[in-house]
């Protein structure tokens, strides 16, 4: 069998190598095309989930620092408020005798019994005393409209013996 002759066996066979040796070549290069993107994918979640986590990290670095300032103001606001509180009947500008009040601390910081100390009661003052912008609480506008609507009332009671 001569590669070179030109009978129709020899041919054929010669067209069923050449044509195999092709499907190889396109097989070869189709597992390598495979192989390529799928390695660029994984690269490329690898990549962008590290970006990700980063920028997630960073954001969340900031908003945590943002989030301790705050933290750390309102405490202070807090605790300054809860300081004025005690220190406001000592104030010399104080509308009421440091001697009538009775300190509750919630809902509202004081009871006032105007005149107690000259013997009688002439009024009685719920005292609610804030700081700076600090607004009532929901609580305390409850206790408010409920004194302002006058659903106060004067109760006694006895323990069992």
């Amino acid at each position: 069998m001569n590669l070179g002759a030109s009978d129709p066996e020899s041919q054929a066979l010669f067209i069923f190598r050449s044509t195999y040796r092709y499907r190889m070549v396109d097989a070869d290069v189709a597992f390598l095309l495979i192989a390529a993107v799928a390695t660029g994918v994984v690269i490329g979640f690898f990549v962008g989930k590290a970006l990700t986590g980063k920028t997630k990290e960073l954001e969340f670095g900031g908003r945590l620092k943002d989030a301790r300032k705050e933290s750390v103001a309102k405490s202070r606001s807090t605790l300054s408020g809860q300081f004025l509180e005690k220190l406001a009947p000592s104030f010399p500008d104080f509308p009421y005798d440091p001697t009538e009040l009775r300190f509750l601390g919630t809902p509202v910081d004081y009871v006032v019994f105007q005149g107690l100390s000259s013997g009688r009661v002439d009024k009685i003052v719920f005292l609610e005393i804030k700081s700076g912008e600090a607004d009532l609480t929901t609580e305390q506008r409850r206790v408010r409209d409920a004194i302002g609507s006058n659903r106060v009332d004067w109760q006694v009671y006895r323990p069992p013996e």
